[in-house]
Formats: C-alpha cells, sequence, structure tokens
C-alpha cells in the first residue's frame, strides 16, 4: 500500500522543465487520507484514474466510444463533476485536480454512480491541456471557483490570464462552451477583462456580462460556505466561435 505522501508524489513530476521556470497557479494540498479515500487510490484508480505521459491522448480508445467530451479543471471535492456526469451519461468527463483527498473521494463517488464515462487527472492542468488534450476537442470547459489569490502580491498565480485563455479557446471545438464560476467580485472582473478580450470567445451574456447558475452546476459546498459569508457568486458563460 502507498501511503497518503507517496501518492502525492508518485510519478507527478511538479517541477517545471530544466532551465524553465513557471508560475504555478496552484499549491499542493495534501491535506490528510481517509481509509475510504486511500483505499479509492489502492483500488479505483486503474478503473477511474489516467496517469500523465506527455503526450496526445485518444480519448476513443479510453471510452471505447466516440462522444463529445466534457472537461472541469480544479474539480475539488467533487460534488458538481459527480453531479453531471450522473444526469449526462452522452457525453464522456475528464476531470483534473491536485488535491488527492478530493480525488479520492470523487473516485468513490463514481464507482457508487458507476460512471464509468469519467476519467481523472490527479496533475497540472496546464500540463494536460497543452500536452494531453487535441485542439478543438472538447465541448465544454468548466471552471468552478478557482482558487482567488486575494492578496495583491499572489494574484500573478491566479489560473485565468491571457496565456491561459488562448489555450482554452484551442482546446474548445467551434460552439463549444467555457463556463465559470467565482465568488469574489475581483476575480469575475479579471475574467471579464481576459475573456471579453479573447479572440474566438463570446460572451453569452454579452460584455462584462454573468447568467444565473445553470442547471447542470449544482450549488455546492463550498459555493453555500461563500454565500453565508456575503461572497456574491458569479457564472460567466463563453463561447468557441
Amino acid at each position: 500500500m502507498i501511503d497518503s505522501s507517496e501518492k502525492a508524489t508518485q510519478g507527478k513530476p511538479y517541477s517545471a522543465e530544466p532551465g524553465k521556470r513557471r508560475i504555478r497557479s496552484f499549491v499542493l494540498r495534501q491535506g490528510r487520507f481517509t481509509p475510504a479515500q486511500q483505499r479509492a487510490f489502492d483500488e479505483l484508480w486503474p478503473r477511474f484514474g489516467l496517469e500523465f505521459e506527455g503526450a496526445p491522448r485518444d480519448f476513443d480508445g479510453v471510452f471505447r466510444r466516440n462522444a463529445k467530451r466534457v472537461l472541469e479543471i480544479g474539480f475539488g471535492n467533487g460534488e458538481a463533476l459527480r453531479y453531471a456526469a450522473a444526469h449526462d451519461r452522452d457525453r464522456d468527463y475528464l476531470g483534473i485536480e491536485v488535491h488527492a483527498p478530493g480525488v479520492g473521494r470523487l473516485l468513490n463517488g463514481l464507482a457508487a454512480d458507476a460512471s464509468d464515462h469519467v476519467r481523472l487527472y490527479h496533475y497540472d492542468a496546464v500540463e494536460v491541456l497543452e500536452r494531453e488534450i487535441a485542439d478543438g476537442s472538447l465541448d465544454e470547459i468548466r471552471i468552478y471557483f478557482p482558487d482567488p489569490w486575494h492578496k495583491k502580491r499572489h494574484r500573478k498565480r491566479r489560473l485565468l490570464n491571457a496565456a491561459f485563455a488562448t489555450l482554452l479557446v484551442r482546446k474548445l471545438a467551434p460552439g463549444g462552451r467555457l463556463h465559470l464560476a467565482t465568488d469574489w467580485r475581483d476575480y469575475a472582473e479579471q475574467m471579464w477583462d481576459v475573456l471579453d478580450a479573447a479572440e474566438g470567445l463570446r460572451n453569452r451574456a454579452g460584455p462584462r456580462g454573468g447568467v444565473p447558475r445553470p442547471p447542470w452546476r449544482p450549488q455546492t459546498h463550498f459555493e453555500s460556505r461563500g454565500q453565508r459569508l456575503g461572497h456574491e457568486v458569479f457564472d460567466l458563460l463563453y463561447e468557441r466561435t
């Protein structure tokens, strides 16, 4: 059995390529595994997990069918991804998360739901997008409540910037959808600044516009906690033109 500290690093080279230095958009916070989460990695990762290989992935082969694909970046504890997959079995789902206990929790949920149309990465989202997912191959990308890095000196670590937006546009199929949610107004403003200006994206609600929470995104525990603290929630919906 591999303990949680080993599981966090096994096959997961988080350092940049030799001679290069990349600002990471996350901090690897492993927390403590429950016995159920440990068993999930031991028993369910071969069924639902994908190891990063650094080469374009044949997802038709992975899922043994040809279907549209949805990617959720930073799925946390997996509440939204589990819900969406259980209610939408005609599309295949990919999830990326660096927080190991959250991955373990979702593995158990997927097994309980028999959601075999879902695969998970425990890896850096930027590298997965750049190296394993073909351009124009995603029907939808979802990014819910990314780390706001609310201190001014840390804002350069925010996931949403012009370069990342360009990468997202490349991976979406024409007509594909980009859906983001945040409970930090300052981050929503930055998202609008970046995405409204991004070539190849159209804000479905108009410039600097948001939409009501759509039915495919359940209200999560994280979101409810933010609302109790008085945070306004923003849903931003874009379309690949």
